[in-house]
Protein backbone atom coordinates (compact mmCIF):
# COMPACT_ATOMS: atom_id res chain seq x y z
CA UNK A 1 0.00 0.00 0.00
CA UNK A 2 1.65 3.56 -1.04
CA UNK A 3 1.33 6.30 1.46
CA UNK A 4 -1.50 7.96 0.33
CA UNK A 5 -3.52 4.89 0.24
CA UNK A 6 -2.20 4.50 3.91
CA UNK A 7 -3.21 7.89 4.46
CA UNK A 8 -6.93 7.82 3.44
CA UNK A 9 -6.93 4.25 5.06
CA UNK A 10 -6.88 5.70 8.08
CA UNK A 11 -8.72 9.25 7.68
CA UNK A 12 -12.04 9.48 8.23
CA UNK A 13 -13.69 12.03 6.18
CA UNK A 14 -12.00 13.90 3.25
CA UNK A 15 -13.27 16.86 1.87
CA UNK A 16 -13.27 15.75 -1.03
CA UNK A 17 -11.41 12.53 -2.14
CA UNK A 18 -11.70 13.92 -5.39
CA UNK A 19 -10.32 16.81 -5.02
CA UNK A 20 -7.84 15.38 -3.09
CA UNK A 21 -6.83 12.61 -5.74
CA UNK A 22 -6.97 15.70 -8.46
CA UNK A 23 -4.41 17.40 -6.32
CA UNK A 24 -2.48 14.65 -5.64
CA UNK A 25 -2.24 14.20 -9.29
CA UNK A 26 -1.36 17.72 -10.11
CA UNK A 27 3.20 17.48 -9.62
CA UNK A 28 2.57 20.35 -7.29
CA UNK A 29 4.15 20.24 -4.09
CA UNK A 30 1.44 21.03 -1.80
CA UNK A 31 1.50 23.13 1.50
CA UNK A 32 0.05 21.09 4.06
CA UNK A 33 -1.20 22.33 7.42
CA UNK A 34 -1.56 21.26 11.25
CA UNK A 35 -2.68 23.62 13.98
CA UNK A 36 -1.29 23.09 17.58
CA UNK A 37 -2.57 24.65 20.91
CA UNK A 38 0.65 25.87 22.57
CA UNK A 39 -1.14 25.17 26.41
CA UNK A 40 -0.52 21.35 25.81
CA UNK A 41 2.47 21.30 24.81
CA UNK A 42 3.47 17.43 25.59
CA UNK A 43 2.55 15.31 23.08
CA UNK A 44 1.20 11.75 23.28
CA UNK A 45 0.26 8.66 20.51
CA UNK A 46 -3.19 10.43 20.12
CA UNK A 47 -1.27 13.36 18.46
CA UNK A 48 0.49 11.30 16.39
CA UNK A 49 -2.18 9.85 14.49
CA UNK A 50 -2.47 12.91 12.61
CA UNK A 51 1.68 13.55 12.71
CA UNK A 52 1.85 10.11 10.89
CA UNK A 53 -0.17 11.31 8.03
CA UNK A 54 2.51 14.45 7.74
CA UNK A 55 5.32 12.11 7.59
CA UNK A 56 3.56 10.26 4.68
CA UNK A 57 2.84 13.73 3.15
CA UNK A 58 6.77 14.51 3.81
CA UNK A 59 7.92 11.61 1.65
CA UNK A 60 5.71 12.08 -0.95
CA UNK A 61 7.65 15.25 -1.58
CA UNK A 62 5.37 17.53 -0.24
CA UNK A 63 5.79 20.80 2.61
CA UNK A 64 4.48 20.38 6.09
CA UNK A 65 3.60 23.74 7.66
CA UNK A 66 2.71 23.18 11.41
CA UNK A 67 1.05 26.44 12.85
CA UNK A 68 1.88 27.02 16.69
CA UNK A 69 -1.72 28.86 17.72
CA UNK A 70 0.52 31.26 19.57
CA UNK A 71 -1.73 34.58 19.06
CA UNK A 72 -4.95 32.44 19.80
CA UNK A 73 -3.87 31.29 22.92
CA UNK A 74 -2.67 34.72 24.08
CA UNK A 75 -6.44 35.33 23.91
CA UNK A 76 -7.51 32.48 25.40
CA UNK A 77 -8.97 30.02 23.13
CA UNK A 78 -12.21 28.26 23.40
CA UNK A 79 -11.55 24.70 25.30
CA UNK A 80 -14.39 22.72 23.43
CA UNK A 81 -15.72 22.50 26.48
CA UNK A 82 -18.28 24.46 28.63
CA UNK A 83 -15.48 27.78 29.78
CA UNK A 84 -13.19 29.61 27.87
CA UNK A 85 -9.38 28.70 28.53
CA UNK A 86 -7.25 30.76 30.11
CA UNK A 87 -5.12 33.37 28.35
CA UNK A 88 -1.71 32.39 27.75
CA UNK A 89 1.62 35.05 28.01
CA UNK A 90 4.08 35.57 24.92
CA UNK A 91 6.54 34.02 26.57
CA UNK A 92 4.38 30.65 27.51
CA UNK A 93 3.53 30.58 24.12
CA UNK A 94 7.32 30.75 22.78
CA UNK A 95 8.15 28.04 24.98
CA UNK A 96 5.46 25.78 24.58
CA UNK A 97 6.35 25.84 20.66
CA UNK A 98 9.73 25.23 21.16
CA UNK A 99 8.83 22.24 22.90
CA UNK A 100 6.03 21.14 20.53
CA UNK A 101 8.80 21.12 18.05
CA UNK A 102 11.10 18.79 19.75
CA UNK A 103 8.63 16.42 19.87
CA UNK A 104 6.95 16.51 16.54
CA UNK A 105 10.47 16.19 14.95
CA UNK A 106 10.77 12.39 16.78
CA UNK A 107 7.95 11.87 13.97
CA UNK A 108 8.14 14.49 11.27
CA UNK A 109 11.74 15.18 9.06
CA UNK A 110 13.54 18.05 10.81
CA UNK A 111 14.49 19.46 8.03
CA UNK A 112 11.55 19.35 6.04
CA UNK A 113 8.98 20.91 8.63
CA UNK A 114 8.35 24.42 8.87
CA UNK A 115 6.93 25.91 12.18
CA UNK A 116 4.54 29.48 11.70
CA UNK A 117 2.87 31.43 14.65
CA UNK A 118 -0.20 33.03 13.88
CA UNK A 119 0.93 36.33 15.77
CA UNK A 120 2.92 36.34 12.20
CA UNK A 121 -0.30 37.40 10.63
CA UNK A 122 -3.13 37.92 13.01
CA UNK A 123 -1.19 40.91 15.18
CA UNK A 124 -0.76 42.92 11.74
CA UNK A 125 -4.45 42.74 11.52
CA UNK A 126 -6.54 46.32 11.90
CA UNK A 127 -9.80 47.03 13.28
CA UNK A 128 -11.21 47.13 9.55
CA UNK A 129 -9.30 43.54 8.32
CA UNK A 130 -11.28 42.14 11.74
CA UNK A 131 -14.41 43.16 10.27
CA UNK A 132 -13.96 42.60 7.11
CA UNK A 133 -13.19 39.03 8.16
CA UNK A 134 -16.51 38.31 10.24
CA UNK A 135 -18.16 39.45 7.57
CA UNK A 136 -17.89 36.65 5.76
CA UNK A 137 -19.69 33.94 8.33
CA UNK A 138 -23.05 34.46 9.97
CA UNK A 139 -23.62 33.83 13.67
CA UNK A 140 -25.87 30.75 12.82
CA UNK A 141 -23.16 29.40 10.96
CA UNK A 142 -20.65 30.14 14.11
CA UNK A 143 -23.20 28.85 16.38
CA UNK A 144 -23.45 25.29 14.60
CA UNK A 145 -20.35 24.27 16.51
CA UNK A 146 -21.60 22.02 19.00
CA UNK A 147 -19.62 23.81 22.19
CA UNK A 148 -20.98 26.87 21.19
CA UNK A 149 -23.99 25.70 20.59
CA UNK A 150 -24.51 23.63 23.82
CA UNK A 151 -23.08 26.42 26.01
CA UNK A 152 -25.59 29.39 24.05
CA UNK A 153 -28.61 27.01 24.43
CA UNK A 154 -27.24 26.36 28.52
CA UNK A 155 -27.45 30.01 28.89
CA UNK A 156 -23.51 29.37 30.08
CA UNK A 157 -21.14 32.01 29.33
CA UNK A 158 -20.42 33.18 25.46
CA UNK A 159 -17.74 35.77 25.01
CA UNK A 160 -17.98 37.78 21.84
CA UNK A 161 -13.93 36.83 21.50
CA UNK A 162 -14.50 33.03 21.03
CA UNK A 163 -17.00 33.12 17.97
CA UNK A 164 -13.73 34.83 16.55
CA UNK A 165 -11.71 31.73 17.19
CA UNK A 166 -12.88 29.45 14.67
CA UNK A 167 -12.31 32.47 11.61
CA UNK A 168 -9.18 33.12 12.97
CA UNK A 169 -8.16 30.02 13.12
CA UNK A 170 -9.74 29.62 9.32
CA UNK A 171 -7.60 32.78 7.96
CA UNK A 172 -4.16 30.53 9.23
CA UNK A 173 -5.34 28.58 6.10
CA UNK A 174 -5.81 31.78 4.09
CA UNK A 175 -2.20 33.31 5.37
CA UNK A 176 -0.56 30.22 4.16
CA UNK A 177 -2.54 29.60 1.38
CA UNK A 178 -2.93 25.83 2.40
CA UNK A 179 -3.58 23.09 -0.01
CA UNK A 180 -4.30 20.47 2.96
CA UNK A 181 -5.48 20.82 6.16
CA UNK A 182 -5.34 17.80 8.33
CA UNK A 183 -7.01 17.21 12.17
CA UNK A 184 -8.80 15.00 14.52
CA UNK A 185 -12.61 14.78 14.09
CA UNK A 186 -13.15 17.70 17.01
CA UNK A 187 -11.56 19.52 14.54
CA UNK A 188 -13.92 19.57 12.02
CA UNK A 189 -15.52 22.42 12.08
CA UNK A 190 -12.77 24.91 12.26
CA UNK A 191 -10.78 22.89 9.45
CA UNK A 192 -14.09 23.43 7.22
CA UNK A 193 -14.36 26.52 8.09
CA UNK A 194 -10.78 27.19 6.29
CA UNK A 195 -12.17 26.08 3.60
CA UNK A 196 -14.74 28.58 3.30
CA UNK A 197 -12.61 31.47 3.77
CA UNK A 198 -10.21 30.87 1.26
CA UNK A 199 -13.26 30.92 -1.29
CA UNK A 200 -14.07 34.38 -0.08
CA UNK A 201 -10.00 35.19 -0.87
CA UNK A 202 -10.15 34.09 -4.03
CA UNK A 203 -8.22 31.28 -3.00
CA UNK A 204 -8.23 27.03 -3.95
CA UNK A 205 -10.05 25.75 -0.91
CA UNK A 206 -8.35 23.47 0.74
CA UNK A 207 -8.62 20.08 1.18
CA UNK A 208 -9.95 19.18 4.76
CA UNK A 209 -8.87 15.74 6.49
CA UNK A 210 -9.76 14.55 9.85
CA UNK A 211 -8.77 11.44 11.30
CA UNK A 212 -9.47 9.35 14.45
CA UNK A 213 -9.41 10.10 18.03
CA UNK A 214 -7.65 7.93 19.63
CA UNK A 215 -9.02 6.10 23.00
CA UNK A 216 -7.30 6.37 25.73
CA UNK A 217 -6.12 4.17 28.61
CA UNK A 218 -9.61 4.10 30.44
CA UNK A 219 -11.09 2.19 26.84
CA UNK A 220 -13.52 5.01 26.81
CA UNK A 221 -12.43 8.70 26.44
CA UNK A 222 -10.19 10.02 23.95
CA UNK A 223 -6.46 10.18 24.92
CA UNK A 224 -5.81 13.11 27.18
CA UNK A 225 -3.41 13.98 29.59
CA UNK A 226 -6.24 16.25 31.84
CA UNK A 227 -7.62 12.37 32.18
CA UNK A 228 -4.30 10.61 32.74
CA UNK A 229 -5.05 7.90 30.23
CA UNK A 230 -1.92 8.77 27.96
CA UNK A 231 0.83 7.05 26.76
CA UNK A 232 3.42 10.33 26.27
CA UNK A 233 6.06 10.09 23.31
CA UNK A 234 8.55 11.49 25.72
CA UNK A 235 8.29 9.34 28.29
CA UNK A 236 10.80 6.73 29.11
CA UNK A 237 10.53 3.46 27.44
CA UNK A 238 10.04 1.68 31.12
CA UNK A 239 6.60 3.81 31.67
CA UNK A 240 5.87 3.43 27.93
CA UNK A 241 5.98 -0.85 28.07
CA UNK A 242 4.18 -0.89 31.35
CA UNK A 243 1.45 1.30 30.09
CA UNK A 244 1.14 -0.32 26.82
CA UNK A 245 0.54 -3.73 28.19
CA UNK A 246 -2.30 -1.80 29.82
CA UNK A 247 -4.43 -0.87 26.80
CA UNK A 248 -8.08 -2.81 26.94
CA UNK A 249 -7.81 -5.40 24.47
CA UNK A 250 -10.99 -4.32 22.42
CA UNK A 251 -8.78 -1.15 21.45
CA UNK A 252 -5.29 -2.47 20.69
CA UNK A 253 -6.12 -3.10 17.19
CA UNK A 254 -6.73 0.37 16.59
CA UNK A 255 -3.69 1.50 18.50
CA UNK A 256 -1.69 -0.87 15.93
CA UNK A 257 -3.71 0.50 13.18
CA UNK A 258 -3.06 4.18 13.93
CA UNK A 259 -0.28 4.78 15.61
CA UNK A 260 1.79 1.82 13.61
CA UNK A 261 2.82 0.57 10.65
CA UNK A 262 2.98 -2.49 11.31
CA UNK A 263 1.03 -5.27 8.54
CA UNK A 264 -2.33 -5.23 10.08
CA UNK A 265 -3.40 -8.71 8.50
CA UNK A 266 -0.68 -9.99 10.56
CA UNK A 267 -1.83 -8.24 13.69
CA UNK A 268 -5.03 -9.68 13.31
CA UNK A 269 -3.73 -12.85 13.31
CA UNK A 270 -1.54 -11.95 16.41
CA UNK A 271 -4.45 -10.85 18.50
CA UNK A 272 -6.68 -14.08 17.51
CA UNK A 273 -3.87 -16.43 18.59
CA UNK A 274 -2.28 -14.52 22.05
CA UNK A 275 -3.14 -11.11 22.94
CA UNK A 276 -0.50 -10.41 25.75
CA UNK A 277 2.17 -11.10 23.09
CA UNK A 278 0.15 -8.85 20.76
CA UNK A 279 0.66 -6.13 23.80
CA UNK A 280 4.23 -7.13 23.75
CA UNK A 281 4.74 -6.64 20.19
CA UNK A 282 2.68 -3.26 20.58
CA UNK A 283 4.83 -2.13 23.41
CA UNK A 284 7.96 -2.99 21.63
CA UNK A 285 7.18 -1.30 18.50
CA UNK A 286 6.13 2.14 20.30
CA UNK A 287 9.47 2.19 22.02
CA UNK A 288 11.57 1.16 19.19
CA UNK A 289 9.84 4.43 17.62
CA UNK A 290 10.10 6.93 19.90
CA UNK A 291 13.50 5.26 22.22
CA UNK A 292 15.14 3.82 19.85
CA UNK A 293 15.45 -0.25 19.75
CA UNK A 294 18.39 -0.49 22.25
CA UNK A 295 15.50 0.67 24.98
CA UNK A 296 13.52 -2.53 23.80
CA UNK A 297 15.04 -4.95 26.41
CA UNK A 298 15.04 -2.74 29.63
CA UNK A 299 12.21 -2.01 29.30
CA UNK A 300 11.10 -5.55 29.38
CA UNK A 301 13.20 -6.77 31.78
CA UNK A 302 11.77 -4.28 33.85
CA UNK A 303 8.28 -4.98 33.65
CA UNK A 304 8.59 -8.56 33.99
CA UNK A 305 10.41 -7.66 37.33
CA UNK A 306 7.54 -5.57 38.25
CA UNK A 307 5.02 -7.62 37.14
CA UNK A 308 6.07 -10.77 39.19
CA UNK A 309 6.41 -8.54 42.37
CA UNK A 310 10.18 -7.67 42.07
CA UNK A 311 11.60 -4.36 42.35
CA UNK A 312 13.28 -2.48 39.43
CA UNK A 313 16.93 -1.66 39.26
CA UNK A 314 18.34 1.54 39.42
CA UNK A 315 15.19 2.94 41.98
CA UNK A 316 14.53 6.67 42.81
CA UNK A 317 16.68 6.96 46.28
CA UNK A 318 15.25 9.56 48.67
CA UNK A 319 17.03 10.16 52.06
CA UNK A 320 15.49 11.33 55.51
CA UNK A 321 16.74 11.94 58.82
CA UNK A 322 14.60 10.26 61.18
CA UNK A 323 15.25 6.38 61.57
CA UNK A 324 11.83 5.50 62.47
CA UNK A 325 8.34 7.32 61.25
CA UNK A 326 4.48 6.44 60.33
CA UNK A 327 3.98 4.81 57.04
CA UNK A 328 2.35 8.21 56.60
CA UNK A 329 4.40 10.68 56.82
CA UNK A 330 6.99 8.46 54.44
CA UNK A 331 4.71 8.11 51.76
CA UNK A 332 4.72 12.45 52.16
CA UNK A 333 8.16 12.21 52.06
CA UNK A 334 9.16 10.13 49.78
CA UNK A 335 6.62 11.91 47.06
CA UNK A 336 4.20 9.28 46.79
CA UNK A 337 1.28 10.80 48.48
CA UNK A 338 0.43 14.85 48.29
CA UNK A 339 -1.12 14.68 51.76
CA UNK A 340 -1.76 12.51 54.65
CA UNK A 341 -5.70 11.91 53.69
CA UNK A 342 -4.26 10.76 50.36
CA UNK A 343 -1.44 8.73 52.43
CA UNK A 344 -4.43 7.16 54.36
CA UNK A 345 -6.71 6.04 51.18
CA UNK A 346 -3.22 4.14 49.55
CA UNK A 347 -2.96 2.45 52.66
CA UNK A 348 -6.49 1.71 53.17
CA UNK A 349 -6.93 0.49 49.54
CA UNK A 350 -4.18 -2.12 50.18
CA UNK A 351 -1.94 -0.56 47.47
CA UNK A 352 1.19 0.35 49.48
CA UNK A 353 4.15 -2.13 50.30
CA UNK A 354 7.39 -1.63 52.33
CA UNK A 355 9.60 -4.41 51.49
CA UNK A 356 7.15 -6.26 49.23
CA UNK A 357 4.84 -7.07 51.85
CA UNK A 358 1.54 -5.10 51.50
CA UNK A 359 0.99 -2.53 54.49
CA UNK A 360 -2.53 -2.39 56.57
CA UNK A 361 -2.01 -0.46 59.50
CA UNK A 362 -1.97 3.51 58.85
CA UNK A 363 -0.46 3.72 62.08
CA UNK A 364 2.49 1.23 61.50
CA UNK A 365 5.78 2.94 62.31
CA UNK A 366 8.17 2.07 59.62
CA UNK A 367 12.11 1.37 60.98
CA UNK A 368 15.03 2.84 58.77
CA UNK A 369 18.01 0.65 60.07
CA UNK A 370 18.74 -0.02 56.46
CA UNK A 371 17.54 0.85 52.80
CA UNK A 372 14.12 -0.01 52.48
CA UNK A 373 11.93 -0.14 49.44
CA UNK A 374 8.36 1.46 49.30
CA UNK A 375 6.13 0.71 46.77
CA UNK A 376 2.91 2.14 45.77
CA UNK A 377 0.60 0.27 42.77
CA UNK A 378 2.74 -1.90 40.24
CA UNK A 379 5.02 1.23 39.15
CA UNK A 380 5.93 3.24 41.73
CA UNK A 381 9.24 2.59 43.88
CA UNK A 382 11.58 4.78 45.85
CA UNK A 383 14.24 3.12 47.89
CA UNK A 384 14.45 5.08 51.62
CA UNK A 385 17.70 5.97 52.91
CA UNK A 386 19.14 7.83 56.29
Amino acid sequence: MDNLELIKRRAVQIFSEEDLDKMMKSGKKLTIKLGADPSRPDLHLGHTVVLRALKKFQELGHEVVFVIGDYTAMIGDPSGKSKTRPALTYEETRKSGESYFKQVTKILDKDKTKVRYNSEWLSKMNFGDVISLTSKYTVARILERDDFKNRYENNLPLSMHELLYPLMQGYDSVALNADIEIGGTDQTFNLLVGRELQKDYNQEPQIVMTFPLLVGLDGKEKMSKSLGNYIGIDEAPEVMYEKAMKIPDDVLFDYFNLTTDLDLDEVKKLLEKDIVEAHRVYAKEIIKLYNGEDAISRAEERYKSVASGGAPENLKEVKIEEKEIVITELLLKAGLAQSKGEAKRMIQGKGVKLNGKTVEDIGLSAKITEPIVLQFGKNKFVKVTT
